[in-house]
């Protein structure tokens, strides 16, 4: 058995692929794992594992093609709208009736006249007034198939029809690539299963969830085993009982070299540690592994199958199902592995990476003019949000420190092509409108693709021509008024029209009560007091910057003024949290999370539409939601807003 401590002397990417993949083949798993017999129900998306051969003829007899009288065609011979047939020799037939053994042909009933019968199946005698050829109407004995026909060849993803055409066949079962068995053991004593209520220190387990609708998508079957507390000799059993049955083990979490990171343990003890640390991220402590289990045939000896401990954070745990789980299936299935379609985009905002690993950004993505633009999301590992909202990823190979703004990169897209062509990109300023705008499009079968860059970052993403169009809420110091000089002074080559969303009420967020007794704005450069500012360029730090120069507040005297959030409900966060005291938002983030509100001031809220954009069919559907009053009314019932301009150009500049 051999054994190798090597966590966080983290290999590169693609020798970590080699090492696992040279084990793989090793163990004799190097191409699909067997077959099975399976019932036609159960076989829609399965792969052929053996040629499909007709057992009998479709139809297995000569049938009746229409309702009608089963007739000889000679009988019919010269028969003419003068000179009408009068046929005795007649069996009445329903669709799909056999027919007589001396019949070859159908009369539709709808043709017949003269019946010497009121009731069809009592007529001895018909009138026929056209002359059929043999065979008219009838479906001779295999049209469809001939028994010993080949039906379906092997290695052919079975659809719905085939699974009728094989039924046509005799075939009630069919042949099939026996799909592989995935176990996932979620570990981690600070888990609880999803539906129930977490307290604090206590995570929803839902890892497994993500892994196991990725297993089943794959072509997998998965087995979500219940959470395991973190104690080696509990998660050693449990991968121990899981490898028993199945082809592939994946261990969630424990990954790392904390004191409770168990699962390089659990592998060297079961089997071989092949990796532990690979340099990816998200997903760098990963463990590839082989564990050793009895051979399931009966036979002496034993016999090997891989394990993968998958990272914790949700962002790592489902890219690394990305990297390792999904080829791996591919393989084991006979498929090739997914491909994505790829585009050329233009990156909206400068990243760092580190230059010693492979790094996959996540981005929206969105079609502005001719240009597709990608716009980088939040990093963090367990970030999960950024999933839920990727458009595609960027690799970021090791050896790059980052990637300028503007610079051209290859998104492998999560969507399709076309997507991109419905998709409308919007960066600026956050405010909760724009998730309701988000869903009435989505309604309408648009995208909304949004960024936080802050007011000022999204006027200069207009000027880029990197969005469709932008939110600002910008005070003018000298003048009082909101975003026309901004306007004038980033796009002044760029025609504009200016749309007002909203007006709505600016203030202090405060802890549920109001503890530290804060009622004005020169309360947080109290020496006790702790704030949570927005980032430079962002509308409300605009605000807050201007207040403070008329109350000759100096911003260092501040404790938590370069501590930054990109949102309002961000800051609402760090205060319900206690990072911090107090800091400068909307009401409407404060009741969502159900804090104080302290009002300060009314600002207005514009959406920025470069004329280009304005005009275009593309926009028109966010125009017709300004004006739809049931959108109109959800935005008011929000606290702190006023839509009575809501739609109205405030000014045409350029």
């Amino acid at each position: 058995m051999k054994t190798s401590n090597i966590y966080l002397h983290d290999i590169p990417l693609e020798e970590a692929r080699n090492r696992f993949h040279k084990a793989i083949s090793a163990a004799g798993l190097g191409g699909i794992l067997g077959e099975e017999q399976i019932p036609l129900q159960d076989a829609a998306g399965q792969k052929t594992s053996r040629a499909v051969w007709a057992q009998l003829s479709s139809p297995h007899y000569h049938a009746a093609a229409m309702d009608g009288f089963a007739i000889r065609a000679q009988d019919t011979e010269g028969a003419s709208d003068r000179d009408p047939a009068v046929l005795n020799r007649i069996q009445y037939v329903d669709t799909g009736d056999p027919m007589p053994a001396w019949a070859d042909a159908v009369i539709p009933v709808e043709l017949v006249e003269n019946l010497d019968s009121g009731d069809l199946l009592d007529s001895r005698s018909i009138h026929v007034r056209l002359s059929l050829p043999p065979w008219k109407h009838v479906r001779p004995m295999g049209e469809d198939m001939v028994a010993t026909q080949l039906v379906l060849p092997a290695n052919h993803i079975l659809r719905p029809v085939d699974l009728g055409a094989i039924a046509g066949s005799g075939h009630h079962e069919v042949w099939v690539i026996r799909k592989p068995r995935v176990a996932i053991i979620p570990t981690g004593t600070e888990l609880v299963p999803v539906g129930a209520r977490a307290q604090a220190g206590e995570i929803i387990e839902y890892n497994s969830l993500v892994l196991a609708a990725q297993v089943e998508i794959w072509g997998g079957t998965a087995t979500r085993y219940p959470i395991v507390e973190d104690r080696l000799e509990t998660i050693q059993q449990q991968t121990a009982e899981a490898a028993r049955i199945h082809d592939l083990v994946l261990v969630n979490a424990g990954s790392s070299a904390g004191s409770e990171d168990f699962t390089a343990e659990v592998v060297s003890n079961l089997g071989t540690l092949l990796v532990h640390g690979i340099a990816v991220r998200p997903g760098h402590p990963v463990i590839l592994g082989m564990l050793e289990r009895a051979k399931t045939d009966g036979s002496t000896g034993a016999e090997q199958i891989p394990v993968i401990g998958i990272p914790g954070y949700p962002v790592s745990a489902a890219l690394t199902g990305e990297i390792f789980v999904e080829p791996l299936l591919a393989l084991w299935t006979g498929r090739k592995g997914i491909q994505r379609p790829v585009v050329e985009a233009v990156l909206t905002r400068k990243v760092h990476s580190s230059p010693g690993d492979d790094e996959y950004l996540r981005v929206t993505a969105g079609k502005v003019g001719e240009r597709i633009v990608a716009a980088p999301l939040a990093r963090g590992a367990g970030v999960i949000s950024s999933l839920v909202r990727s458009d595609g990823i960027v690799h970021i190979p090791a050896g790059v420190q980052g990637i300028q703004s503007g610079e051209k990169v290859q998104v492998e897209l999560y969507c399709s092509p076309e997507d991109l062509e419905k998709t409308l990109v919007v960066l600026g300023s956050h405010d909760l409108t724009i998730d309701l705008i988000a869903q009435e499009l989505a309604l309408m079968g648009f995208k909304l693709s949004s960024g936080n860059l802050g007011s000022l970052g999204g006027l200069i993403a207009l000027r880029r021509g990197e969005a469709h169009f932008a939110g600002s809420h910008l005070m003018d110091p000298e003048s009082g008024e909101y975003n026309l000089s901004y306007i004038r002074r980033y796009l002044p080559d760029t025609p504009v029209v200016l749309v007002n969303l909203v007006t709505r009420q600016q203030g202090l967020i405060l802890q549920s009560g109001n503890p530290e007794g804060i009622h004005s704005l020169e309360d947080i450069a109290r020496p006790d007091i702790t704030y949570v500012n927005r980032q430079r360029g962002a509308g409300t730090r605009v605000l807050l910057d201007y207040h403070l120069e008329q109350l000759r507040i100096d911003p260092a005297a501040i404790k938590g003024y370069a501590q930054e959030e990109y949102t309002h409900l961000t800051v609402a966060a760090a205060v319900a949290s206690n990072r911090a005291h107090c800091g400068l938002g909307i009401r409407a983030a404060a009741d969502a999370l159900n804090l104080d509100f302290l009002p300060l001031y009314q600002e207005r809220y514009d959406l920025v539409f470069p004329r280009t954009h304005f005009e275009s069919v593309l926009i028109q559907p966010v125009l017709e939601i300004l004006e739809n009053p049931l959108f109109r009314n959800s935005v008011a019932a929000m606290p702190g807003y006023d839509v009575e301009h809501m739609g109205e150009i405030i000014a045409e500049l350029g």
